[in-house]
């Protein structure tokens, strides 16, 4: 059970561009930030440099592209930049920028996984903390939209989309390993279709816009004064209205290329939720709006679930079982609190008991109504905090370990004959000294019903 990192860039990188829906020149720069703060914005260009979280909860339009805002701050067409950071895995990252949105590049997100590559990436002291899928979790739209996401051991996202067009039918991607994210999503564009356009421009929403940056749709003929009109718009070169195909400059480079910008644009919105998730989501007819109405989902879901429980197989051998543990640890029944050990890293331990009727303290805690007592709550998690310390000292069977401290107890529900304990047991620090710090947790099913922190002196034994 190797623990794995959070994860911020080595330095600073600085891309430059124009907006998509202002056309002005913007500069946005992604820095090193510490970790558990997750994904910041701020606007350098407003008076007090206002910082938005980048959260689902922050999320306020979502009609063309996916708009953050806090008080006067404003940035919208986040979701390219956001796809890359999540996607290569950094958990932490101040981004500055000097207008009221991203620049939009070449309209995908190549260019900041180049940067990201160029600058390098660090690990943090504290460890990835992610959300794993343990049940279907769904949500529907009212236009036909589903986002479904399934138990799975890592990230892992199917899109289905149906355009409404005659010249694109159906389209289906997936990314099952997010390390080939690089290639094969990163380079899809943003894609529009002629035919909307035209009311984009009357409204000012895509000053910025041009073939180079996007893959342009012509597939339903209007009149060569029209299309000429919006070529002048544009800026480019006029066109025949009869040749009905794509427009843009730089052909396609899959044929499901606009499928693959909608896999880009999901994993920029489930950035928004705050954890790195492992689990398959299927995508259907995805778009903004339902993107952010999963993530603000899925924050809830995180919001019930904060410390999420191990996953416990009884079919699995254990690492530690009860005869190892009592070459390991001097207590005794009635006092041996600990069956088994499941999984075991360098700074953390996952251990199992079986609460059952014929517990001895059951007898007087209570006759009527049995409840296991809370203080052999405590020391059961101390006891499997202490098979992890001895498992890192030499000849473990002469030592043993003493609590010194213990602080921050919280009993969430009671224990009662049938349960299955699972302990999660964190060290907080270095051993130094013979003193060690954990962090304890005690689960029954998914829930937490309690948790401790405590400090241990491992001493040898006389």
């Amino acid at each position: 059970m190797e623990t794995v990192k959070q994860k911020t860039l080595k330095g600073s990188f600085s891309l430059f561009g124009k907006g998509l829906h202002t056309g002005l020149s913007l500069t946005v720069t992604f820095n090193p930030a510490p970790e558990n703060t997750g994904y910041k914005i701020q606007r350098i260009d407003l008076e007090g440099q206002p910082v938005i979280d980048a959260v689902a909860e922050n999320v306020v339009d979502t009609q063309r592209g996916t708009v953050l805002a806090k008080g006067e701050a404003r940035v919208s067409t986040i979701e390219h930049g956001m796809s890359a950071l999540y996607a290569m895995g950094i958990d932490n990252c101040l981004i500055q920028i000097n207008g009221p949105e991203f620049p939009i590049l070449d309209g995908s997100a190549t260019m900041y996984v180049d940067k990201i590559n160029e600058v390098g990436i660090v690990d943090q002291n504290a460890p990835k903390d992610y959300y794993i899928i343990r049940k279907k979790i769904e949500i529907k739209d009212k236009n036909g939209s589903v986002i479904t996401i399934l138990p799975d051991e890592q990230f892992s996202i199917t899109a289905m989309c149906n355009f409404d067009s005659k010249f694109i039918s159906s389209q289906f991607a997936t990314l099952d390993d997010i390390n080939t994210y690089a290639t094969e999503i990163a380079p899809a564009r943003t894609f529009v279709f002629v035919r909307d356009i035209m009311p984009l421009l009357q409204a000012n929403l895509i000053k910025g816009g041009d073939l180079d940056n996007a893959i342009v749709i012509y597939e339903q003929q209007v009149s060569q004064e029209k299309l000429d009109q919006l070529a002048d718009l544009l800026k480019v070169p006029r066109m025949d209205a009869n040749n009905i195909g794509y427009i843009q400059h730089k052909p396609l480079q899959w044929d499901n290329e606009c499928t693959r910008h909608k896999l880009l644009d999901i994993i920029g919105d489930m950035a928004l939720i705050g954890k790195p998730i492992k689990g398959r989501i299927i995508a259907t007819r995805p778009g903004h709006t339902v993107n952010n109405k999963f993530a603000r989902l899925m924050r809830k879901e995180i919001r019930k679930h904060e410390v999420q429980a191990p996953i416990y197989d009884p079919n699995e051998e254990p690492l530690m079982d009860n005869i190892r543990i009592r070459e390991l640890l001097p207590h005794r029944y009635p006092m041996q609190l600990v069956d088994k050990v499941i999984a075991m890293g360098s700074t953390s331990i996952i251990g199992i008991k079986n609460v059952t009727s014929n517990e001895p303290f059951f007898q007087g805690h209570f006759p009527q109504e049995p409840v296991m007592p809370g203080v052999l709550q405590v020391e059961a998690m101390a006891q499997c905090g202490g098979l992890l310390v001895l498992s890192q000292v030499e000849e473990p069977e002469r030592w043993s370990t003493y609590f010194l401290k213990i602080d921050d107890v919280k009993f969430r529900q009671k224990v009662v004959p049938g349960d299955t304990l699972m302990f999660r047991v964190e060290l907080l620090g270095p051993v130094r000294h013979g003193i060690s710090s954990m962090k304890g947790y005690m689960f029954v099913g998914e829930h937490v019903v309690a948790e401790a922190t405590f400090t241990a002196q491992i001493v040898k034994n006389k």
